[in-house]
């Protein structure tokens, strides 16, 4: 959790003006930092609710506010973020809760450049790079897709997705990088929106990514099919569930191998080769779903800060420039390639091809080279 503006003390319920300044801050609309609180659970909310206890600890939050707060991981014990608004607290307890900044009434424009694929008055493809946000959110209100399509396209965006959302009809992880279509107007939106939410499976909708992941897969070619919901070992993940989560479907083909692994015997899914280049077809769209889908084969993708850390020493095997720019890329070796639909208002077929980006791309030289 982020304390960028820490307080000293904890909170009690009935803490006095101190804590009162405290809460004021959050509702300010100037306020562009999260603020961090203690709050210690006193002996008349033992047992209660978790978001009952906080709400009544926070006057200015409301309870469904303070739900989302924990829902989105902002609440923690212990270090421990704790998602479920029903857990009971016990007397003595200390919770740290973050504040995220107000979010602005809307997104303002903001001069980003981006690298435009194809446009009309309909609609704009774009190549996203790796860091940049879709949309505002905690922690992300500036510099995001959102904030450069409006100084691009004017009032033209789509009004459907919402304030923080104008024209955006699927999004890309902040460090995956890749083609991205968005609507420029209700009717583009629509149609498109319709496109994605079929994912492919009957409609014109056609998505490829690239992937450099640790390891080969066996067999070569093949579809994984599970139930994708959040981790319960880590909240912050996301994960392959035998109960609960939402159907997911991918499909995958290996294009290429390089290198040999360390210890054959290790591999996990019986290939002897150290590095493969994989391609990625969407027939479901969830969170994360690529990263979680090629970790659960045991193949996670190269230099993934959130489901590949247990795959770091693999690096230390491969020469060293290799070693060098995977621990360069710092982000998931991830790209979206290609991107096909029908154009919601024409009826025109539309398909863009991507190149990979010069991290990866450098990634790529080296590991033929091996």
């Amino acid at each position: 959790m982020i304390n960028d503006k820490p307080t000293e003390q904890s909170a009690e319920p009935e803490t006095g003006p101190a804590n009162e300044q405290r809460q004021e801050d959050p509702g300010k609309q100037d306020q562009d930092y999260s603020m961090y609180v203690q709050l210690t659970v006193s002996d008349e909310y033992a047992g209660e609710r978790l978001d009952r206890f906080v709400s009544s600890s926070l006057e200015h939050f409301t309870r469904s506010r303070v739900k989302e707060l924990i829902k989105t991981g902002h609440v923690a014990r212990a270090e421990k973020v704790i998602l479920e608004p029903n857990c009971r607290v016990k007397p003595g307890d200390l919770y740290d809760v973050e504040l995220p900044p107000a979010a602005p009434a809307q997104p303002k424009a903001e001069n980003i450049p981006l690298a435009i694929q194809y446009e009309d008055e309909h609609l704009i493809v774009i190549e996203k790079p790796a860091g940049l946000v879709v949309h505002p959110a905690t922690g992300h209100w500036h510099g995001t897709l959102v904030n450069a399509l409006l100084y691009h396209c004017g009032d033209s965006l789509s009004g459907v997705g919402g304030v923080k959302r104008p024209g955006i009809v699927h999004r890309l992880d902040r460090q995956t990088s890749g083609l991205m279509v968005v609507a420029k107007n209700d009717r583009a939106h629509v149609g498109l929106s319709e496109q994605f939410a079929d994912h492919g499976r009957e409609g014109p909708l056609t998505r490829a990514y690239t992937a450099l992941v640790w390891g080969e897969i066996l067999p070569a070619k093949g579809t994984i099919e599970s139930q994708i919901g959040r981790s319960p070992k880590n909240p912050l993940k996301m994960g392959v569930l035998k109960d609960g989560g939402k159907f997911a479907i991918t499909h995958y083909e290996t294009v290429a191998k390089y290198g040999e692994a360390e210890n054959k015997v290790k591999q996990l899914g019986g290939g002897t080769g150290a590095v493969s280049e994989v391609t990625c077809r969407l027939e479901t769209g969830r969170t994360h779903q690529i990263r979680v889908h090629l970790t659960h084969l045991g193949h996670p993708l190269i230099a993934d800060p959130l489901y590949g850390t247990g795959f770091k020493s693999k690096a230390d095997g491969l020469p060293h420039a290799l070693k060098q720019a995977i621990e360069a890329l710092n982000r998931q070796a991830l790209h979206a390639t290609l991107l096909g639909f029908s154009h919601p208002v024409t009826g025109e077929h539309l398909e863009f091809t991507s190149d990979l980006p010069d991290d990866m791309k450098k990634l790529e030289n080296l590991l033929q080279a091996l």
